[in-house]
């Protein structure tokens, strides 16, 4: 008997998550020239980190051989949203936030719910604990949170939803996010995954943080691996009642989060300058992005994050032709869509060469 037959089969059945290319194993594969490589599926920010996160991050490297202490980072972010340290928990990014949520509220006989074309960590943190998976059909494209609520059964524990969502890009309105969390059973977490959150347009936004007092089962995640460009360093967050962030807190490891991630976080917090001038780049790539999509003939989702999917046909064949031509975007068909890739926004130069060697791959 193999010795991997003594894990639960529920492990032995996950497929491991499959992240973008990195432009160092396209080197290798390809013989292309490294810095001749562009990189636009991983949805990071182009503009790289906060410039006050990097100042942050190098006077922290003087004192590495200390231990993280999460309490700055854990009040500064209390003090940016009016809410108590005591309703604040840290993860390794926040998909180290979802795992903690599944392994604190799931178990072998308990389920919880997504959607189709859904973050594919949903899946892989339920399984990982235990739980059964129900994948609930897309709305176009995007969450069908009717759908959601119809499929809740009583052994369920968690309600996932991405807004926006990833990889579609697809958003729903606050409003019917509300209503669903009032029509939802107490006893049902729902993690709302707002990776994205920061991009979305003043008008379509709304403090969901106000939420969290009048829904006592509401998780809120987040981090600072999109629009403040520290993907590399791993550092997310969660906001939930002090009883839920008391129950996260005590499964997650001690120090989950370096010390460099939590000084550069507490300065990129402080950096509107640079944040602005992300969510400004991010539209106009958007609108250039989408231009080129039309000009070729290109269906795509309409986008509310840092970057675009889109219809290509033959998504396999497009992809490794724009691989072969340094460009790394997302092939979706893990996500049930096969025709389909996503191109993270880059700089403008970034964009036109994507879009040129596009053109070329169709």
């Amino acid at each position: 008997m193999s010795i991997a037959a003594l894990a639960p089969s529920y492990i032995r059945a996950i497929s491991p998550y499959l992240p973008g290319k990195p432009i160092t194993q396209l080197a290798r594969e390809m013989g292309i020239p490294v810095d001749s490589i562009v990189k636009l599926a991983s949805n990071e920010n182009p503009l790289g980190m906060s410039p006050k996160a990097r100042a942050a991050l190098e006077q922290a490297i003087a004192d590495l051989s200390r231990y993280p202490d999460q309490f700055e980072l854990s009040r500064a972010i209390s003090d940016r949203y009016g809410i108590g340290m005591d309703r604040v928990v840290l993860g390794n990014g926040s998909n180290d936030l979802l795992d903690l949520a599944a392994r604190v509220f799931l178990a072998p006989g308990r389920s919880s719910v997504f959607s189709q074309h859904a973050f594919a960590v949903y899946p892989l943190a339920t399984m990982s604990a235990g739980g059964e998976c129900i994948q609930v059909p897309a709305k176009e494209f995007g969450h069908d949170l009717a759908a959601m609520r119809a499929a809740i059964r009583p052994d369920t524990s968690i309600v996932w939803i991405a807004n926006p969502n990833n990889p579609t890009g697809t958003f729903l309105p606050y409003a019917q996010v509300r209503a669903f969390l009032q029509a939802l059973p107490e006893n049902v977490l729902v993690v709302l995954d707002e990776a994205y959150n920061e991009y979305l347009p003043p008008a379509l936004r709304e403090d969901t943080l106000a939420w969290l007092a009048e829904f006592p089962n509401l998780v809120i995640t987040r981090t600072f691996s999109k629009v403040y460009g520290m993907a590399g360093l791993r550092v997310g967050y969660a906001l939930a009642s002090a009883e839920i962030v008391d129950l996260m807190n005590r499964v997650r490891q001690p120090f989950n989060v370096n010390n460099l991630a939590l000084a550069a976080a507490i300065g990129a917090l402080d950096d509107h300058v640079f944040l602005a001038e992300s969510f400004q780049l991010n539209r106009r790539g958007v609108e250039q992005i989408v231009a080129g999509l039309k000009r070729l003939g290109l269906e795509h989702i309409p986008a509310h994050g840092n970057f675009v999917t889109f219809r290509a046909g033959d998504a396999a064949g497009v992809n490794q032709r724009l691989l072969k031509q340094g460009i790394i975007v997302r092939p979706l068909a893990n996500y049930g869509m096969p025709q389909h890739l996503r191109v993270t926004i880059g700089l403008e130069t970034e964009n036109a060469r994507f879009l040129e060697a596009l053109e070329k791959s169709l």
